[in-house]
Parts: C-alpha cells; sequence; structure tokens
C-alpha cells in the first residue's frame, strides 16, 4: 500500500505530461476532440487512474485527489488554448483563401447594348414625356370589347376576320394594336388626359421585310376641353421635327375607325415621302364607351409603328433584321 500513493503520482505527472504534448501536436478541432475523449472522457486514462484511488487509505485519497485535479485542468486549459489557435488559424486560412488579389486581371465580361427597337422607343417616349405625356401599358391578351368594340369598330370590319387577328380558343385575341390601352386608361382616369402608350402588338401578317407577326407600336392620346386638329397638327410636327429634323411633312386624309376625321402623316425623308404614322381626333362614339360626354371633351389620338421609325432612323432595309439575334447586326448599335 504504501508504494501506491507515490507509484499513481508518478501516473498522473506522465498523464499530465504526455497529454499536452499530445494536445499541443493536435492539427485539428476533430484530433482535439479525440485526444479530449482519450484523457478527459468517462472511460479515459484520467478516469482509469481515479478508479484505482479506492486501494489508498483516507489520509491518501485526498492528496492523489488534489493532484488529479491539478492534473485534469491543466489538460482542460491546454485543450482550449488550442481549440482557439486552431479556430484562429482555420478564420485565417479562409481569408487567405477568398481574399481578392487586385493585382491580378479582371474577368472580362462585354457590355451589354441596348436594342434599337428598344433604343427607337426610349427616344419616342423622351419626346413625348417632354412634351407632358404619361407613359401607360395595358394586357397584350385582350378581349374583342376592348380590341375593337369600344374602339368603334363595327361587326364587319375587316381587322376582325381570322385572316387578320390571332384569336384565342377562349375567344379572347392578341391585341392588334395598343388602342386598347386607351379604352383601360380612360376609364380608370377623368380628363384632362395626355398618355403615351408603347407595347408589342400581333397580326397575321406574312413575314417579309417589311412585314412581322409580332410588332411594335407606341400611340399618344390627348383628352381634353376645345382641343381640335390644329393641337393635333402641332403636336405631331414637334414630334416628327425633334425625331427627324427640320424635314418637311404633310397630312393626307385617311380613314380608321377610332377618329374622325383622320390622317396619314408623311416625311420628306431623302428625297422621298415616307408613311411614318396615323392619326385623326378621337370619334365621339369612343368618347361615349368611356363615359365622357363628347359635348364638352374633345382629343385626339396619333400611333406609329416603331420597327418603321428604327429602320428609316437607322436606314436598315430588313425588318428581319430586329428579330434574327445576329451580333454582327446588333453590335452596330
Amino acid at each position: 500500500m504504501s508504494n501506491q500513493p507515490s507509484t499513481l503520482k508518478a501516473q498522473l505527472e506522465t498523464l499530465r505530461q504526455e497529454g499536452i504534448s499530445a494536445i499541443a501536436a493536435a492539427d485539428s478541432l476533430d484530433r482535439l476532440e479525440e485526444l479530449r475523449v482519450v484523457y478527459l472522457g468517462k472511460k479515459g486514462q484520467l478516469s482509469g487512474l481515479l478508479r484505482s484511488m479506492g486501494q489508498l487509505s483516507a489520509e491518501e485519497r485526498p492528496q492523489i485527489g488534489a493532484i488529479a485535479n491539478v492534473v485534469k485542468e491543466a489538460l482542460q486549459d491546454e485543450l482550449e488554448n488550442q481549440r482557439q489557435k486552431l479556430q484562429a488559424a482555420a478564420i485565417q486560412a479562409q481569408l487567405k483563401a477568398e481574399t481578392i488579389d487586385v493585382t491580378m486581371p479582371g474577368v472580362y465580361r462585354p457590355l451589354g447594348r441596348v436594342h434599337p427597337l428598344h433604343s427607337t422607343m426610349d427616344r419616342v417616349l423622351d419626346i413625348f414625356v417632354g412634351l407632358g405625356y404619361t407613359v401607360a401599358q395595358g394586357p397584350e391578351m385582350e378581349t374583342d370589347y376592348y380590341n375593337f368594340e369600344a374602339l368603334n369598330f363595327q361587326p364587319d370590319h375587316p381587322a376582325r376576320d381570322m385572316q387578320d387577328t390571332l384569336f384565342l380558343p377562349d375567344g379572347n385575341l392578341l391585341r392588334t394594336h395598343t388602342s386598347n390601352v386607351q379604352i383601360h386608361y380612360m376609364e380608370d382616369n377623368d380628363p384632362p388626359v395626355r398618355v403615351a402608350i408603347p407595347g408589342r402588338c400581333y397580326r397575321r401578317d406574312t413575314v417579309d421585310a417589311t412585314h412581322a407577326a409580332v410588332f411594335h407600336q407606341i400611340e399618344i392620346l390627348a383628352i381634353d376641353e376645345g382641343l381640335t386638329f390644329t393641337d393635333l397638327k402641332g403636336t405631331v410636327k414637334i414630334f416628327l421635327q425633334e425625331l427627324f429634323g427640320d424635314s418637311p411633312i404633310r397630312f393626307r386624309a385617311s380613314y380608321f375607325p377610332f377618329t374622325e376625321p383622320s390622317a396619314e402623316v408623311d416625311v420628306q425623308w431623302k428625297g422621298r415621302w415616307l408613311e411614318v404614322m396615323g392619326c385623326g381626333m378621337v370619334d365621339p362614339n369612343v368618347l361615349k364607351a368611356v363615359g365622357y360626354d363628347p359635348e364638352v371633351y374633345t382629343g385626339f389620338a396619333a400611333g406609329m409603328g416603331v420597327e418603321r421609325l428604327a429602320m428609316v432612323l437607322h436606314e436598315i432595309d430588313d425588318i428581319r433584321r430586329f428579330y434574327n439575334s445576329d451580333l454582327r447586326f446588333l453590335q452596330q448599335f
């Protein structure tokens, strides 16, 4: 019995030295956890030594217990110190791995360009916004009422024919113009009205150099007391001169179901007349359809194809070039 305490003391000191040395050499948090279990776990080496204390006398147990506590605290302190070192090292390694080297050349990504159709629309809308118009948009799938009936199209009008309009199985259709938004907007707003309406339209056209089944329009609508055809002509003239410069302009009598009187507008461009838009005074039946009193309010509307304007402005010979996604073409703009 007399040799038992000295033997335990020596074993505890050996355990402390070996444990501290092994913990200091641990190179990962997982390895550190393994060493904690080996030395301080319920079935670890320290617990194994303490179980032999039952063979000691009552006077010897407190002495060995005190030494065991010192060893346990020394191992726990070393475990915590090493854990902090490994965590700090891991953070530094992550920072180093994620640090951006600002001296390295960047990854080149070519800048995108605005499509010529969108740039033309933006250019047109900027002019009308400068004249006090608000930009409005509406549905591309439409009912017969908003696309035709409320715009004074008679039941036998050719535009209602299946050969001209893309009808859907549920009886709705793909709008043939952005004029449908005029009706929606007037239903929701009281006069005075100044609105510009851009968007896609759809017609059953055979695709060729000047026609497409999907195209873009911009229309304007102005409703107020006392508006006349003179106001319409002045607005159109200012717009076209801003877009094309000081080019001669002419109005030709025409017909649209939703305007009366109506006109086509031509611009003299490179020595020849080009039709660029249609316009007219809003038909009283259209005003009645939205609850406006035609005895009090008058108005005018005008519409233009964006593709036509873009082809003139950029001297493009084929409308299909806008839709082919050919970078050789698009990178010119």
